[in-house]
């Protein structure tokens, strides 16, 4: 389809924000280079037409309103990304969109159409993550949101309000008939089966602890070994546990995935045995009842972890979501749209979480994926061919066209 190459050269100069030397980008939610990419796609959403909004936890909208009195097609996914991560991940998601609904502009549909760009869907800098899609359909108090701080201290609110990024004349969920959102894999199924498209039936169930570690601060040479209570020893065996319940626990059929991340260690002294560890662990499994089994494991072990490293743990949060299915109908809506494409496709479950996870339950909601080369993500050599991008982009434009009209009943 005509246009390609305009959007391979916007998705180049998009990638130039925050652009690291090995190919990724480091582009945390409201950091410099996210304010940066922030205000260009602003002025590319202007400069198309589109009516640019944002909502009070810096949600960016672009609107094109062809029905008046209608509600919104939503589409897009996030500009922020991971610490030194790639450039596909949610960057793709959001200017296929906006390509897409520039594609459409011209037309008159039942459903007015909207791009979103989701503030802080990683979470790597203010948590949780998939931060302001939460806000926006009521998972998260928006109070709670902007009164979030990160490790320096910065408040979501106040980084907002001198970004400019804040507004009230923006679309609501009640606004909203359908949302739609395409993203890289980020794993190697589709690259797998040498496959072209993945349509998005389900996601994986997750659940997210946040952990403390509780010891005492002494010396790491002259106290007794018997006498030490390490947190980091603790923190350390907690690390082991949660690999080991994926080793004894998942089956072919039932896989479960186990990750320990963001380790912040008190005091952090050469020569000091460390007093506090604040940690996150992450379990995920396509199947509830093993994921419940793997919680309850969990538990049962960690009070062993205390008595042997001699430390206290405490769960000091922790969130998370089941196995969510998407609309069959949007399933059955963008498989026909491939068919008449000539796209290669399967049937997928999503092992991340994405911002389509928030709205579907809410709205009729479709998540498509291209292949990641490699399944590479959160890492700066993630990579997608401009071959699956643009058939991406024309998928998602076919998919547009008929959701706008109103494809999935109820929208």
């Amino acid at each position: 389809m005509s246009g390609d190459g305009t959007f391979l050269t916007d998705f180049a100069t998009l990638s130039g924000f925050g652009a690291t030397e090995r190919g990724g980008v480091h582009r945390e939610a409201a950091s410099e280079a996210d304010e940066a990419q922030w205000i260009w796609f602003g002025r590319w959403l202007a400069d198309r037409g589109f009516t640019v909004r944002h909502d009070r936890v810096g949600n960016q909208f672009g609107l094109l309103e062809r029905t008046p009195g209608a509600r919104y097609l939503l589409v897009g996914s996030h500009l922020d990304s991971q610490p030194r991560g790639g450039r596909w991940d949610g960057a793709y998601g959001v200017l296929a969109a906006a390509h897409a609904v520039h594609r459409l502009g011209r037309e008159t549909h039942a459903l007015n159409l909207a791009v979103v760009n989701w503030f802080n869907e990683e979470g790597s800098r203010f948590t949780p993550s998939m931060f302001g899609s939460a806000v926006f359909t009521g998972g998260l108090d928006l109070a709670e949101a902007l009164d979030t701080r990160d490790a320096a201290g910065v408040r979501v609110g106040d980084r907002l309000a001198a970004m400019g990024r804040t507004g009230t004349d923006a679309p609501a969920l009640a606004d909203v008939a359908a949302y739609a959102e395409i993203h890289v894999e980020q794993g190697r199924v589709l690259e797998n089966a040498g496959t072209t498209i993945g349509l998005v039936e389900a996601t994986w169930a997750a659940r997210k602890y946040g952990l403390r570690v509780v010891g005492e601060q002494s010396h790491t040479g002259s106290t007794v070994m018997a006498d030490r209570r390490d947190a980091l020893l603790g923190a350390a065996r907690l690390v082991v546990l949660a690999r080991e319940l994926s080793d004894e626990l998942s089956a072919p059929e039932a896989p479960l995935h186990t990750s320990v991340s963001r380790m912040v260690v008190e005091p952090n002294s050469p020569v000091t045995v460390a007093r506090e560890v604040s940690m996150n662990l992450d379990l995920r499994s396509p199947d509830e009842a093993l994921l419940a089994h793997a919680d309850a494991v969990l538990h049962e072990r960690v009070p062993e972890i205390e008595r042997s490293a001699r430390v206290g743990v405490e769960i000091a949060g922790s969130h998370g979501w089941g196995v969510q299915p998407f609309s069959p109908a949007g399933v059955q809506l963008a498989r026909e749209v491939a068919d008449e494409l000539g796209l290669s496709h399967r049937r997928i479950m999503t092992v991340a979480g994405h911002d389509s996870v928030n709205l579907n339950g809410h709205v009729p909601t479709v998540m498509l994926f291209v292949p990641s080369v490699d399944g590479i993500s959160h890492n700066e050599g993630e990579h997608t061919t401009d071959a699956d991008a643009c058939a991406g982009l024309d998928l998602l434009t076919g998919v547009l066209r008929r959701l706008a009209a109103g494809g999935i009943a109820g929208s």
